[in-house]
């Protein structure tokens, strides 16, 4: 059972209290230890449930941080960890800003949550993240639409540390009902094979130009 990525946490894990919704959580940990994507279960403050060992791998090189620990708290870690970015690519508009409109929505739902007023005041303590959550994120979420706040079904850029994966990933919410109920979720991250470079060798010739399509003439597809 994986239960922590990146090194000692700063909590305790939240634990429910009945005995029958911890032994479903035992074995629900032992399904999520069968998916070979990173996968990740939090409650409704980011604190994280449970993960697998891919997610473990996959944030295994961040430095320790006091507070946002990919294993202690998602929201924390890409919000406030300095190495999120390094992990996370094009942090701020594809994680940060999406993060930041469902923590807008769990602060509607649970105003008087003291951990979720804890990471608004860390939010007020940064000028520019702030600003981001004031002004920002209401005109982004306008111009990009409901759409791209949701987790499940975006693919974001993510840079892994095994070459073998590509540089992006399908956020897949898969929350069953009994998570649900205990008000838990779940996301994985579908990893994708990196592409191989095609030899030029292979690469049939087109009629009439030999170097191909240009990139700055739209190809013509929808």
């Amino acid at each position: 059972m994986a239960y922590q990525a990146g090194g000692q946490r700063s909590q305790p894990r939240p634990v429910p209290e009945s005995s029958r919704a911890r032994a479903y959580l035992q074995d629900y940990a032992t399904l999520l230890e069968a998916v070979p994507f990173p996968s990740v279960v939090f409650d409704h403050r980011w604190d994280v449930v449970l993960t697998n060992s891919a997610f473990e791998r996959l944030f295994r090189s961040v430095a320790p941080h006091p507070t946002a620990m990919p294993g202690d708290n998602f929201l924390r870690f890409v919000l406030f960890h300095p190495d999120a970015a390094t992990i996370l690519g094009e942090h701020e508009s594809s994680w940060c800003l999406p993060m930041l409109a469902h923590f807008a929505a769990a602060v509607e739902r649970h105003g008087h949550d003291h951990q979720l007023q804890s990471i608004r005041r860390e939010i007020a303590q940064d000028p520019i993240m702030e600003a981001a959550y004031r002004h920002g994120l209401p005109h982004w979420i306008r111009a990009v639409g409901p759409e791209a706040v949701e987790h499940d079904g975006a693919v974001r850029p993510l840079l892994h540390p095994d070459p073998r994966w590509g540089s992006d990933c399908r956020v897949v919410g898969e929350t069953p009902k009994t998570l649900q109920d205990m008000g838990y979720s779940r996301l994985t991250l579908v990893l994708r094979e990196a592409r191989r470079p095609v030899s030029s060798a292979r690469v049939p010739r087109r009629a009439g130009c030999t170097g191909g399509h240009l990139s700055v003439v739209p190809s013509g597809r929808g």
